[in-house]
């Protein structure tokens, strides 16, 4: 809706009897009816969401259409928000693991990893994490790119109809997440990454694990491609649709596929590289067609990427050996050097009897670092990692504390979601569902 106001409401503008200013204002749904009727238009307002499966859970949008056209889209956000920037002002630094590793669900350890690295900048300990922390960082951050691309594929599959497209996704992600399970001990929200590495070690055989899981993995990739890329019903409703140009992403801060969909090759490991990244040898795939399709093309082309990355950090791991994953000081390394307990959470029992029949400063120390956490000098610091959906940033201010004086996360779907007007008016309403798809936006990163 638009207000019009006197210049003298504003004091903005000169005196002039015909200047208006127009102030945007939001709307809901009777506010929307109520100026419908107000102007008598025969206006049709479509409520699709949040509860609609195709808006991806609990995303809501209001579309007017004319007959089968959208002349205005809007996106309606807010319905998962969980408070989780403002929670971590209240726990400490490594509990602020578990609240932002909820964020974007689909690629947890993305938001762990940027919250990490930034953490590390503010104690001045980037250079002293071991170099196989960051080897097992990337080898995760890598396998949960394909895990959420196929996310995204499947989806985006299943709400054009295509069933088998969806199964096959899901099945391929099955064989990462038994990875996961198998290395952090959950499938999701692992709050695995810890300021100053990791909780711990790989376990045995799981380099083994995940060289026999990268064949099927690349085997049900190939089949996703013969499935879409060549199927004259997939492009049919693809090619096309929910074009968004460059000029247009470039204006709306959308990164990611989206980006890379209309042309522009900007990638944050290879733009700002962290964890060494400029170490890997990959390649950065994007075209210029900036459809739904492209896009499509793209998340298949980086999973193929990723798998390179994959190999290469599982060969380093290999050539490394068993060594330290957490940094040496023990006023930052916790849990502590040594095996974690068999809930995966706790510290392991050996650990405890050691601390607790030996030594009473170690069950002091111990003690303090668990319940009050480490004190993190103040200062504030910005760090940006490429989440599978574009960039992510993260700002972190901290005032000395042992808790973050705050926290604000840049997710790249809430900027994503922009381009939803930019995509869908003059289309289809059934291609409403295709261009969202495309975006693959995940609410718990947009409303958080």
């Amino acid at each position: 809706m638009a207000e019009a106001r006197t210049p003298h409401a504003t004091g903005s503008l000169p005196d002039d009897e015909d200047a208006r200013v127009f102030e945007a204002v939001g709307g809901d749904w009777s506010d929307i009816a109520e100026e419908a009727a107000r102007l008598g238009e025969e206006r049709i307002v479509v409520n699709m969401g949040p509860q609609h499966p195709s808006t991806h859970g609990v995303l809501r949008l209001m579309l007017e259409i004319d007959g089968e056209t959208v002349t205005e889209a809007r996106a309606g956000i807010g319905y998962l928000h969980t408070g989780i920037e403002k929670n971590m002002e209240f726990r400490t630094w490594t509990q602020g693991v578990t609240f932002c590793t909820r964020m974007d669900y689909v690629a947890p350890f993305s938001s762990e990893a940027a919250y990490c690295l930034a953490v590390e900048k503010l104690l001045g300990i980037t250079e002293d994490v071991p170099e196989r922390a960051q080897a097992v960082r990337v080898l995760l951050l890598e396998l949960n790119r394909i895990a959420s691309h196929l996310i995204a594929i499947g989806t985006g599959g299943n709400e054009l109809g295509a069933t088998t497209i969806m199964t096959i996704s899901f099945t391929a992600r099955e064989e990462i997440l038994k990875i996961f399970e198998l290395i952090t001990g959950l499938r999701m929200n692992h709050a695995f990454i810890r300021p100053g590495g990791v909780a711990q070690d790989i376990p045995p055989g799981a380099l083994d694990t995940v060289r026999e899981a990268m064949p099927r993995v690349r085997t049900y990739l190939g089949q996703l491609g013969d499935l879409m890329l060549a199927n004259p019903i997939y492009k049919g409703r693809t090619v096309g649709v929910g074009h968004l140009s460059l000029a247009g992403a470039m204006a709306l801060g959308i990164t990611g596929p989206v980006l890379r969909s209309a042309g522009l090759p900007y990638d944050v490991r290879k733009a700002f590289p962290y964890l060494g990244y400029e170490t890997y040898d990959f390649d950065v795939p994007t075209s210029t067609d900036a459809d739904a399709y492209a896009r499509t093309v793209l998340r298949l082309e980086e999973c193929y990427q990723s798998l390179r990355i994959v190999e290469q950090a599982v060969e380093r791991l290999q050539q490394m050996g068993p060594g330290p994953v957490m940094v040496a000081d023990k006023k930052v390394a916790w849990p502590a050097q040594l095996a974690i307990g068999a809930d995966g959470m706790g510290n392991s029992l050996a650990h405890i009897k050691e601390i607790m029949g030996t030594s009473m400063e170690s069950l002091i120390h111990h003690f303090k670092l668990v319940t009050e956490g480490f004190r993190v000098p103040a200062g504030e610091v910005w760090q940006t990692v490429e989440a599978p959906r574009g960039e992510l940033g993260v700002h972190l201010v901290s005032d000395g504390g042992t808790r973050p004086y705050r926290a604000h996360f840049r997710d790249p779907s809430f900027n994503n979601l922009q381009g939803v007007s930019l995509m869908c008016e003059g289309g289809q309403v059934a291609d409403v569902v295709v261009a969202v798809a495309g975006l693959d936006p995940v609410l718990g990163g947009v409303d958080r």
